[in-house]
């Protein structure tokens, strides 16, 4: 049997969300409605972004879970993502450091959602 995995990230607004996730990732959405965004990343896999699931969703409420971007190119291509980030004004929880599998850092998105950034093995 066939499966796709769809991770959601519930968000205050789904297309301004979409937005922003597309910016970062530098793809389109897949799937749009006012609620609900998704965006393919490759074979069986797919980021939903949900919103009307709760609402007034705070940045200040402590996440459990986080998106991670694993990226090729090593901790060069890491640090060249994360200065890009950071210069689009996105919110920054941990520069880049060593975490045991890898140079990665922490960021987070208008929602307070956390997205990790690693490197891809």
């Amino acid at each position: 049997m066939p499966a796709s995995v769809v991770s959601i990230v519930y968000v205050n607004n789904a297309p301004a969300a979409a937005r922003f996730y597309g910016d970062l990732l530098g793809m389109s959405p897949s799937f749009e409605t006012s609620g609900y965004v998704t965006f393919d990343l490759g074979p069986g896999a797919d980021l939903g972004l949900w919103s009307g699931q709760f609402e007034d969703l705070s940045p200040d409420v402590p996440r459990t879970s986080e998106v991670c971007l694993a990226i090729g190119g090593g901790p060069e291509e890491l640090n060249v993502t994360f200065e890009q980030w950071k210069s689009k004004g996105v919110t920054i929880l941990r520069e880049p450091h060593d975490a045991g599998f890898g140079l990665t850092f922490l960021a987070a998105d208008p929602d307070g959602n956390r997205i990790r950034v690693a490197p891809q093995e």
